[in-house]
């Protein structure tokens, strides 16, 4: 009866909400050219679990796939045959990803009419790259860790709407069984089996002292002895059913690939017709404005 209940409760939030804004328009063939595999794509989906997920939080990232491109056809099988079949040339650019059917196999395309973020870890070796693709394929099949998204709703709700003795404690959350996943505990399971950090607790040696903000004018003896300070610091990781997709943003260990269509077509904000027919305050103040450039500088020179 309860997981009959739940699953109602996913049907209901899985609907499409009535207005979505898409930020930018996704340019297909570069973010084919710029995306590899092991990438983390991050999602602002369209539904209504989309929204609270990102309202609790407070993220703009609602859903994380994993990107593993061909390897399902380089695999051979009856899987690779089926993908081949289903998904036609898109079966070269496909993403696993854990939905409330379980986790799936699916072309990355189809959420290019969606607002998304590509995450790339830094410095993953080939050979645990191939570990994460095989254990990534190897995962199709599992089932959707409902338990885990209503933990961690519980645990996110602010303190006036749920008080703290209703919320989930220990250091799990989720339903316990190690094939039962969402979509940001699937992907934390992938990475932490072959030791890639996402967002560890950071535990540091005696004596170090953090960087200041000013990190740029750090001198090149206080750099060394900051990365060795580093190297000796221990990590411990936090569950897989702790990790939400914002994480692989705020995570330094992951850096953002932009794969943006005007870095390749020549841009130059110069040349914007803009529409002087506006509501916006600054409308009169900008169109005083004297934007003929007297000169350019390189970035490095502006600080």
């Amino acid at each position: 009866m309860q997981r009959w209940l739940r699953n109602r409760l996913v049907r209901y939030l899985e609907k499409p909400v009535s207005h979505y804004e898409r930020s930018a328009w996704i340019d297909c063939e570069g973010l084919y050219r710029n995306l590899r595999k092991g990438d983390v794509i991050l999602v602002e989906g369209d539904q209504r679990i989309s929204v609270v997920i990102k309202y609790l939080t407070q993220s703009s990232w609602s859903h994380a796939a994993l990107y593993i491109g061909d390897a399902l056809l380089r695999r051979g099988g009856t899987q690779a045959e089926w993908a081949r079949e289903r998904f036609g040339e898109e079966a070269q650019h496909l993403i696993v990803e854990a939905l409330s059917e379980g986790v799936v196999v699916a072309p990355v395309s189809k959420y290019f009419r969606l607002n998304l973020r590509v995450c790339r870890p830094y410095g993953l070796c080939a050979e645990h790259l191939e570990i994460l693709l095989k254990d990534a394929i190897d995962a199709i099949g599992w089932e959707y860790d409902v338990a885990n998204v209503l933990d961690l709703a519980r645990y996110f709700l602010p303190s006036l709407i749920l008080p703290e003795r209703f919320r989930p404690k220990g250091a799990r959350f989720g339903s316990g069984v190690r094939t039962e996943v969402m979509c940001s505990s699937l992907l934390a399971h992938l990475f932490q089996k072959v030791q890639f950090p996402i967002l560890p607790l950071v535990i540091f040696p005696d004596g170090f002292v953090p960087p200041p903000a000013q990190a740029h004018g750090l001198t090149p003896l206080f750099r060394r002895k900051e990365a060795n300070d580093l190297r000796r610091a221990r990590y411990k990781t936090r569950h897989p059913t702790l990790i939400t997709p914002r994480d692989f943003d705020l995570s330094p260990y992951f850096s953002i690939v932009k794969y943006n269509v005007l870095e390749e077509s020549g841009f130059d904000y110069l040349e914007i017709q803009w529409d002087e027919d506006t509501d916006t305050p600054d409308a009169t103040l900008s169109a005083r404005v004297d934007t003929t450039p007297k000169s350019v500088y390189p970035l490095d020179a502006r600080r």
